[in-house]
């Protein structure tokens, strides 16, 4: 294969695994559009967003933050999907707006998972009252239960002074999958109209903002964009082109170095072989002779005695003058090698280690 056509394949296959990390890997943000009155799927409410404006009734949708709500003398509904169940509980800010006499609606509020079915209808002055969810909240009393069963309310509302916030266990009470159930469309509608207020639509929780928000948070220039980027996912991405590229030059960044052939230690290889040869051989009697004589020649070197072997009681003397250390340790290995027996390993180990000791003492 030719080396064009090579990288080519190499940049296919980079690009394919890419796209799957890319649909595999990327944040899911499904969720987020959940409730959105641009939303045309499912679980969207465009289709209950366009029936409020075709009753006339007035609507906005609202792409700010919940703190810039300012209404003016009339009272305000709020209206908010959320696409994971939240709290019941309103944070200080929200509580101080609910007061002031405003209403807000939540769908999608936090409940337990009851034995109800998870499809029932609910009678309603609307109507019968689509509802698939098996969750219900049962601290309600009767007061405050809108819509609800034997198990526990599923629409229900708490009075905060001037104002009050109406929760559902369902996000879906009037999603576009209801629109053969016109009675959950209505059913809505009479909640968040019930006042008369100007009624606005969440819609900066599914991620849409106006012009002057996301300048004001700086979603628009492109180091936000970076800074919000998974930096893993970039990172793996790089990763994998990189090692394509390699794999395609079939070497490394640079021209490829020669490797250096090791050196062969002759004596070593020797030693190593002979040691080998001995052990199998089971000749103990021949290492202890031949290392023996080494170790006493180099201690008489040590000692200023010359080469020429002397006998064990000479130099034992000659080494209790010199070093003033006791002459156990040398004479036990000296009568070891002068007995010229096959000993066993463990009995060779320790001789050895007897030398070793001697030349501790002689070179300190």
């Amino acid at each position: 294969m030719k080396r064009s056509n090579r990288l080519a394949w190499m940049g296919a296959i980079a690009l394919a695994v890419i796209v799957l990390l890319s649909l595999f890997a990327a944040p899911n943000n499904t969720k987020i559009s959940t409730g959105s009155t641009y939303n045309r799927a499912s679980d969207g409410y465009g289709a209950w967003y366009a029936f409020m404006q075709q009753q006339g009734i007035s609507i906005k949708r609202w792409q700010k933050p919940f703190s810039d709500i300012q209404p003016d003398n009339n009272p305000v509904t709020f209206l908010q999907v959320s696409g994971d169940p939240r709290q019941t509980t309103l944070d200080s800010q929200e509580r101080e707006w609910v007061e002031k006499g405003n209403t807000l609606v939540i769908l999608g509020a936090g409940a337990r998972v009851t034995e109800a079915e998870f499809s029932t209808m609910q009678k309603s002055p609307q109507g019968d009252i689509k509802i698939d969810t098996r969750r219900r909240y049962k601290k309600a009393n009767s007061k405050q239960v809108n819509l609800g069963d034997r198990f526990g309310a599923i629409v229900w509302e708490q009075n905060y002074k001037k104002g009050k916030v109406i929760f559902s266990t369902t996000p879906y009470l009037a999603a576009n999958a209801y629109q053969d159930y016109l009675s959950n469309f209505k059913y809505l509608a009479n909640l968040v109209t019930e006042k008369s207020n100007t009624v606005f639509v969440d819609e900066y929780i599914h991620g849409y903002k106006d012009a002057d928000v996301r300048k004001k948070e700086s979603e628009a220039d492109l180091s936000s964009f970076f800074a919000k980027t998974p930096v893993f996912l970039i990172l793996l991405q790089v990763g994998i082109l990189l090692l394509v590229l390699i794999w395609a030059q079939n070497r490394r960044f640079g021209k490829p170095v020669a490797l250096d052939t090791p050196v062969v230690d002759n004596s070593e290889a020797y030693i190593q072989a002979l040691a080998g040869v001995l052990q199998k051989a089971d000749t103990t009697d021949f290492v202890v002779e031949m290392v023996g004589k080494q170790e006493q020649l180099q201690l008489q070197k040590a000692l200023g005695l010359g080469q020429v072997p002397l006998e064990r009681e000479a130099l034992i003397n000659f080494w209790i003058q010199k070093t003033g250390a006791s002459a156990a340790e040398l004479d036990a290995v000296l009568k070891l090698q002068s007995r010229k027996q096959p000993i066993s390993e463990r009995e060779l180990l320790s001789w050895l280690g007897k030398w070793r000791t001697i030349r501790l003492i002689r070179n300190s």
